[in-house]
């Protein structure tokens, strides 16, 4: 009994002995990363171009750690491009990038351009599981090393404007099918990669190839290359059904008295979910130690939720109410079953097939 309570006692005694050398490990290697990234003096991010993000998360990071940060906007398929056509010339430029999942599986991660991006998480708020909804950090890289999935999102189905699709027209997603929406249905387009053929391969794997096929042909639907077009056309009524439009602007336009709503699910389709732009880092960075801060500050509490907040996505951190600013169709209900659209086999495989397919379809036409 008596060396029983010692042990015990020892036991608790060393606990906070412990707990104690993993702060000092952790803050040690902080601040010696922090000082050498302020030396460097900047972090380069390749992100989306969006208006509000461009002038809030750099501007946010700088206040945070006194480092700039030179941000580079483009949409994903153009990043993709342009960090290939440098890796072929022998230019490291970027050192962290902010995209969707298809430039990152198929670009990024699928021509070896990342370095593994879990070892640089440092900030217990980042590394601990209690701060993230699904028990543990989402990596969705089959190493769990490269790619972190920061949002988790229920997206709509379709935009429709409500003057012209009443109540009960769309009940079902056959019902796109319709011959009375001939010609009225405006599509992202499909063929790249991006949205339009996340889209494209979700109907496909729900529904069958033979409904898109007769989606895309024989209800003439209008395709555009611009989201912000497709949002346009649906509140203006010039066509009132669109897939792939700005889901993000729905509270927005609706505050401005236009016409328009989002359907998040139909009765054969309970919905689907997207992870947004993930994070990754590039191997051979210009400023390493910057980069170092940055993916820990992006994947923090605050980085998160200035970039949730900014793109209207639903953060996949347990510590941030998403439904301060996000509708409550688009935060995940843990009794549903999504089509996840960020699922790494489905992306890798279905996605591309399908995107191929949908050029093949557009020729023939």
């Amino acid at each position: 009994m008596v060396k029983r309570l010692f042990v015990l006692l020892f036991l608790a005694a060393a606990v906070p002995a412990v707990a104690r050398a993993q702060t000092a490990d952790w803050q040690k290697k902080w601040d010696e990363t922090l000082a050498a990234a302020r030396k460097e003096g900047k972090v380069v991010v390749a992100g989306p171009p969006d208006t509000e993000v461009r002038q809030t998360l750099p501007a946010a990071f700088e206040a945070r750690y006194g480092i700039k940060m030179e941000y580079l906007s483009a949409r994903g398929t153009d990043q993709g491009i342009k960090l290939r056509r440098e890796r072929e010339a022998g230019i490291y430029a970027i050192d962290a990038v902010l995209a969707g999942i298809q430039t990152t599986s198929s670009v990024l991660y699928g021509e070896k351009m990342l370095a593994p991006l879990k070892p640089q998480l440092i900030l217990p708020e980042v590394t601990e599981d209690k701060y993230w909804r699904r028990g543990n950090m989402w990596f969705l890289d089959p190493e769990e090393q490269y790619v972190l999935r920061l949002f988790n999102t229920v997206r709509e189905a379709v935009m429709i404007n409500t003057q012209q699709v009443k109540p009960g027209d769309l009940r079902n997603f056959s019902d796109l099918l319709d011959p009375k929406w001939k010609g009225k249905i405006a599509v992202l387009d499909m063929t790249r990669s991006g949205t339009g053929s996340n889209q494209a391969a979700m109907m496909e794997g729900q529904f069958g190839q033979a409904f898109v096929d007769k989606l895309l042909v024989d209800q003439q639907p209008v395709v555009s290359t611009s989201r912000r077009q497709l949002t346009d056309w649906t509140a203006r009524g010039t066509y009132p059904i669109s897939i792939g439009a700005e889901d993000g602007e729905i509270e927005r336009l609706q505050a401005q008295g236009l016409p328009v709503d989002t359907i998040y699910s139909l009765d054969d389709m309970p919905g689907s979910v997207s992870g947004g732009n993930v994070l990754s880092l590039m191997d051979k960075a210009p400023n390493p130690n910057a980069a170092r801060v940055f993916v820990n500050w992006m994947a923090s509490k605050e980085g998160v939720e200035i970039y949730g907040r900014a793109l209207k996505m639903v953060p996949a951190r347990s510590d941030i109410a998403a439904e301060k600013f996000m509708p409550a169709e688009a935060i995940p209900k843990q009794d549903v079953k999504y089509f996840d659209t960020y699922d790494w086999n489905f992306t890798v495989t279905t996605k591309g097939d399908v995107r191929r397919r949908m050029k093949d379809l557009s020729k023939a036409q």
